[in-house]
């Protein structure tokens, strides 16, 4: 039975540096939206209006690699529970294991991708954990 990782928390909380961890130390495959907000020559540069397609095609890819029957992670934010429940059934559609993940930020990152101080107060509000 293959496994669906969800690693999810607020930016800057180290979501991709364990979800390169995980993928390259086991060969699971990884997928965030973020991947999507790069360049040609991999430069980040965040622009809303790519957002839902960032998002389509993160699902996209993961669903790809759940059929094929690979271990899969997905790192992104999530800060709802409705976020997660896609992926959850996902994961059940194709008969594997869901592992969600939170990541904080108790090692003091500030934000890579320069979210505002305002927007993160916003999501970290939003941040819905079940127990």
């Amino acid at each position: 039975m293959n496994t669906l990782y969800f690693i999810r928390g607020l930016p800057s909380s180290g979501k991709s540096t364990f979800a390169n961890l995980l993928s390259d130390g086991f060969n699971i495959a990884y997928h965030e939206a973020d991947h999507y907000m790069l360049d040609s020559e991999g430069n980040y540069s965040f622009d809303v209006d790519k957002l839902y397609f960032c998002h389509e095609a993160c699902f996209a890819a993961a669903s790809k690699d759940l059929e094929e029957g690979r271990d899969t992670i997905v790192s992104n934010t999530s800060t709802t529970e409705k976020e997660i429940e896609k992926y959850q059934e996902l994961a059940a559609y194709f008969g594997a294991r869901f592992v969600s993940i939170i990541v904080e930020n108790r090692h003091g990152n500030s934000s890579v991708h320069n979210v505002p101080e305002l927007t993160m107060d916003k999501m970290r509000k939003r941040f819905s954990v079940k127990l």
